[in-house]
């Protein structure tokens, strides 16, 4: 039997979603709010991550241990993720298990918050901090990416800082989710083998008392000016480098011929920049990446190698962005086609890719792309399309961020 796509709004503006498929033998279910580090206000960073943390730690009727013994139980792969955007609480289960999951994760969306639990999370938070620090590329990231938006919700970091988490109280995290995990901000995602309107009675019965409160809509960031940011540890031994520019935005319709554009230039393998870095042997790793966002978008550029070819590495890098465009054939669409299509159909047929893949679209678009229509879309980029993004977003104005031994 075919795929079906199934949606019902509750009346207090929660919406249900679901990519139904009968001959599957799982079920997938997610709660998807559309909040995250860039809705926060600058000293309550990184609440929206701190926040996911206490889902899991007890309702006014479940404690910690009743959740995660209540998806133990029924064998569910659980669990949940914050970004700049949307915050997500998930679990995959056998079919004959949904209501049980949805039932757990309903109940775990309208947490206690505990000013003990808060506490002792607290000290789980500012560790998770303290470890990503001895990240070197992510140290990198965060602190390129706080420079490129400046002043902006996206130069937020979804961990917060110490001083952020550290200052945070019980009461701001409350606030925060009374006003941002309401029903019209929350999008519940199926995939699988589900009886749809089953799980929409539960999850009314479940969700239909939630407040709604018009979150007030996102407004359009752009990255300030180019900066240039420069970095030492004495810890590390190798060159970092990263570079971060403009592109499309997550409802640009050029968004597939940038990641289309991207591939070309760093995808990990047969790219510009594995031919000109990897295989030569003068860099460990380089790659390019396309990110969309409501409302902007980013190019990222990243390499690394020995400190005392960081200079050379980082010429080349920078000669195959401002160039590459100009090289791409019909044969480099053709193979990236190929490529991106077999992954997207793999994807496809799992249900819990289907789920991840409906909230995402309803969280930051707003609406419903079939999966075949991604792909025709996908398959229908032409050269002119690939000049034209190239020409619109050519990778300047760009941040440039280098990590090096002190």
């Amino acid at each position: 039997m075919p795929i079906t796509y199934h949606e019902q709004v509750l009346d207090n503006g929660l919406r249900i979603v679901g990519e139904i498929d009968p001959d599957a033998h799982s079920a997938a279910a997610g709660f998807f709010v559309a909040t995250g580090a860039r809705d926060e206000d600058s000293s309550l960073m990184g609440v929206s991550h701190y926040l996911e943390h206490m889902m899991f730690k007890g309702t006014q009727k479940l404690s910690a241990d009743d959740i995660n013994q209540a998806f133990d139980q029924i064998g569910a792969r659980n669990n949940a993720y914050t970004s700049h955007e949307l915050t997500c609480f998930y679990a995959q289960i056998l079919p004959e298990h949904l209501p049980r999951a949805l039932d757990t994760l309903g109940q775990m969306m309208r947490p206690a918050l505990r000013q003990d639990d808060f506490d002792t999370e607290k000290q789980v938070i500012l560790e998770e901090i303290a470890m990503y620090k001895d990240n070197p590329f992510w140290v990198l990231y965060e602190a390129s990416i706080e420079a490129h938006y400046a002043g902006t919700g996206m130069a937020h970091r979804v961990l917060g800082t110490d001083e952020t988490v550290g200052a945070l109280t019980r009461d701001q995290m409350m606030a925060y989710f009374e006003n941002r995990y309401s029903a019209d901000n929350t999008i519940v995602s199926l995939g699988g083998r589900v009886d749809f309107d089953a799980a929409v009675r539960d999850i009314d019965r479940l969700c239909g008392s939630w407040q709604s409160t018009s979150p007030q809509a996102r407004a359009p960031m752009r990255a300030t000016e180019a900066k240039e940011v420069r970095l030492t540890d004495e810890r590390i031994n190798r060159a970092y480098m990263i570079a971060i520019a403009g592109a499309p935005s997550a409802t640009d319709d050029q968004r597939y011929a940038a990641t289309l554009l991207a591939q070309v230039l760093g995808s990990p393998d047969n790219s510009r920049l594995h031919w000109a870095l990897i295989e030569p042997g003068l860099a460990e790793e380089a790659q390019a990446s396309f990110d969309p966002h409501d409302g902007t978008g980013d190019f990222f550029v990243y390499a690394s190698g020995d400190p005392d070819r960081a200079d050379e590495i980082w010429s080349i890098a920078e000669r195959e962005m401002d160039s590459f465009a100009e090289s791409i054939s019909e044969d480099d669409l053709t193979r990236l086609r190929t490529k991106l299509t077999t992954g997207v159909t793999l994807a496809g047929e799992r249900p819990h890719d289907r789920m991840q893949r409906l909230g995402r679209l309803w969280t930051t678009i707003g609406r419903y792309i079939t999966l075949e229509d991604e792909l025709d879309r996908i398959n229908a980029v032409t050269l002119d399309e690939i000049q034209k993004v190239a020409s619109e977003f050519p990778l300047r104005p760009r941040t440039v961020g280098r990590l090096t031994p002190a």
